[in-house]
């Protein structure tokens, strides 16, 4: 979601697939955060309206930062296309026209998504991979627990099963579950921790 300048990335038509996440990059004048930061949620709700969103977030690398990095997705390219083409997100470009200073949109598949930065952000924050590994457990543990209770409750059987159907039953429920609402859910809740410099670097700065 951001606003189209002439020559800059335009949406093409594409077929439907794994799920789609944009990463934009936006230069703020500090006086103009608060229209910003309301601009923004305003593109975040309409897009909530549209069939395939999966949510969004945004965060600042530090407070004195002009530049934002921002997210959001949507389940395939066609329910990406859907709403990229839709006359209630060119009105809503037409009023932050003025907003942004600079951006730069990128669209990357897959879970790895949540996880990228921008290419034009240094590359120590990108979050570690020890981080990624602990983001996926938050939401996978949690998950895994809840599907094993309530599956042992519901359908006692379950358990006497061999290995392989129960895991493969197992994994072939909890995969959506985890790459469409509860991986999405806890990187937004964790993002400030996940892009933290390393505590090296806020040594070396102070």
């Amino acid at each position: 979601m951001t606003p189209q300048e002439p020559g800059s990335l335009q949406s093409s038509p594409e077929t439907a697939g794994p799920p789609v996440t944009v990463s934009i990059t936006r230069l703020v004048e500090p006086d103009r955060i608060p229209e910003v930061t309301h601009w923004v949620q305003s593109g975040v709700n309409l897009a909530n309206r549209y069939p395939g969103f999966l949510g969004s977030g945004w965060v600042r690398s530090r407070a004195q930062s002009r530049e934002w990095h921002m997210l959001y997705r949507f389940a395939d390219h066609d329910s990406l296309a859907t709403w990229e083409n839709s006359d209630d997100r060119l009105r809503w470009l037409d009023l932050g026209r003025d907003l942004v200073v600079e951006s730069r949109v990128e669209k990357r598949t897959g879970i790895e998504g949540w996880f990228d930065v921008p290419q034009d952000a240094p590359a120590s924050s990108a979050p570690p991979r020890w981080k990624q590994a602990v983001s996926i457990w938050l939401g996978f543990f949690p998950v895994n627990l809840a599907f094993t209770i309530v599956v042992g409750l519901l359908v006692p059987s379950f358990a006497g099963l061999a290995a392989l159907p129960r895991v493969l039953i197992t994994t072939l429920v909890l995969t959506p579950i985890m790459t469409f609402w509860v991986l999405p859910f806890v990187t937004k809740l964790i993002r400030p921790w996940l892009l933290a410099p390393p505590r090296s670097a806020r040594t070396t700065r102070t």
